[in-house]
């Protein structure tokens, strides 16, 4: 439609991917909250945009709150070939950047209770307020991992230098450091009204900032910040979407399906909490590889047989076999 601007792209889970690519070819301003679109499509987003002209801004409160502290924020009608290359060019000088994640609600759980989570204590998240697809994937932090995995794509920043930190109070959302030792943060209440107007105020003028109705931040009142390191051990998802981050090929595309077909197994009842990651873990050992997904109908035939593959997984485990 040529009188829309700007898309939103907030349809959840590999659904979404088309839509975004057609608003890509289309040359639109992109809201981007569904991170499956550049998870599932590596590069090929990325190469859609550069070639219409079409623009890609971070609505994910992490990836926002990075956008905000890269150079990128201060300046002008920024291309998304622009903004994707800041982190890596030599000029800008970043080290590293760190997303952050509460932990979920079983950050103080052993592996053994994990085992006999309910559906009901894994949606309810700590800070956020969320669907149940999303929070299940805080909970198991296979949420961070995609988020890293966006990340990658998103900035063009080597795997090496993306890292995690728990964050029990979701106050600090992102970190960029910085070659001279310096540590820029985006810190605020746990809230997606933020970063929703700082898009709008970004597309209106990249210095631009809007009233989003979010309470001022009160540090004085919260006390104090915590942050410690992940533990993959008891999260093994966080693991495994590192590695499929470092595989790269279609290692991602097929994590991301596995894990839709298996939390949505586990709030159907078909297995239990820690049979998510288990069950991505098996995908990825049968269909990962490092061979490049080229076109959306390649995408979608990996998409398809990760998924098949993940519902005989959990007929497996419904039926004790695996």
């Amino acid at each position: 439609d040529p009188q829309v601007d700007v898309v939103v792209a907030a349809i959840v889970g590999a659904a979404g991917l088309a839509s975004v690519l057609c608003a890509a070819d289309a040359g639109k301003i992109i809201a981007l909250a569904n991170k499956e679109a550049l998870v599932m499509s590596g590069s090929l987003l990325a190469e859609r945009c550069a070639r219409s002209g079409a623009r890609l801004l971070p609505l994910d409160s992490e990836h926002n709150a990075v956008f905000q502290c890269l150079p990128c924020a201060a300046l002008p009608s920024q291309h998304q070939d622009a903004i994707s290359h800041l982190a890596q060019s030599p000029a800008y000088g970043v080290e590293s950047i760190t997303l952050t994640a509460s932990g979920g609600p079983f950050r103080c759980w052993t592996k053994v209770q994990m085992e006999h989570a309910s559906i009901r204590e894994a949606v309810k998240h700590p800070n956020w307020s969320m669907g149940q697809k999303i929070s299940v994937d805080s909970a198991t932090l296979m949420n961070k991992g995609l988020e890293l995995i966006e990340a990658q794509r998103l900035f063009s920043i080597s795997p090496s230098k993306l890292h995690v930190l728990i964050h029990p109070q979701s106050i600090v959302h992102a970190m960029v450091q910085y070659r001279d030792g310096s540590v820029i943060a985006q810190l605020g209440e746990p809230d997606m009204r933020t970063p929703i107007a700082q898009v709008l105020g970004w597309i209106a003028g990249a210095a631009h900032r809007i009233s989003s109705g979010v309470k001022p931040l009160e540090l004085a009142r919260i006390g104090r910040l915590d942050f410690e390191a992940p533990d993959v051990d008891r999260f093994p998802a966080l693991g495994l979407a590192i590695e499929a981050m470092k595989t790269g090929g279609n290692a991602a595309c097929v994590l991301n399906a596995a894990n839709e077909v298996a939390v949505a197994g586990f709030l159907a009842g078909r297995c239990k909490f820690t049979d998510i990651a288990a069950c991505v873990e098996l995908v990825l050992d049968k269909m990962a590889n490092s061979n490049e997904l080229g076109s959306l109908e390649s995408i979608l035939d990996t998409d398809r047989q990760a998924r098949a593959i993940a519902d005989e997984v959990l007929t497996r485990f419904d039926l004790g076999f695996a």
